[in-house]
């Protein structure tokens, strides 16, 4: 779906032109910690729908680590709080929960599981990340 035209200026620009969307610090240190336990993944599996940040392709595991803005952690309290852009942000937002929504049910459709996590999260609670991708394996594995 195109969206609205974003109204910036070239200091907003400069700073949103920082925004790494790959290899951001949560994605390093919860596939890093995933790699010392002996799981091994591919990173940005283009193969895959929604090119899941770390796919576990011998489990069937696609994980996503989600922006809370980008991806509307407590949308619906949050979008009364935009000020800027208020319309295209929202509408923005909401195509990507949606699109997210379409990729977990492309994925569950190829016989993949999907795992999503926020990205603070995953660094405040890695090892409780590590530890439900963990769960998943073994039920994969007991089934």
């Amino acid at each position: 779906m195109k969206h609205q035209q974003l109204k910036t200026s070239p200091e907003i620009s400069k700073r949103m032109a920082h925004v790494k969307t790959k290899k951001n610090s949560a994605e390093v240190m919860l596939a890093k910690s995933l790699w010392h336990r002996g799981y091994r993944y591919r990173l940005n599996y283009k193969a895959l729908p929604g090119s899941p940040d770390i796919a576990l392709t011998k489990y069937r595991i696609a994980i996503f680590i989600d922006g809370e803005f980008w991806h509307g952690k407590d949308f619906e309290q949050r979008k009364t709080k935009l000020k800027n852009n208020k319309d295209y942000w929202i509408e923005k937002i909401q195509e990507n929960i949606d699109r997210d929504l379409k990729n977990d049910k492309l994925l569950r459709q190829m016989d993949w599981y999907s795992i999503h996590f926020w990205s603070n999260d995953v660094i405040k609670y890695c090892n409780q990340c590590v530890e439900e991708v963990i769960c998943l394996i073994d039920d994969i594995n007991n089934f």
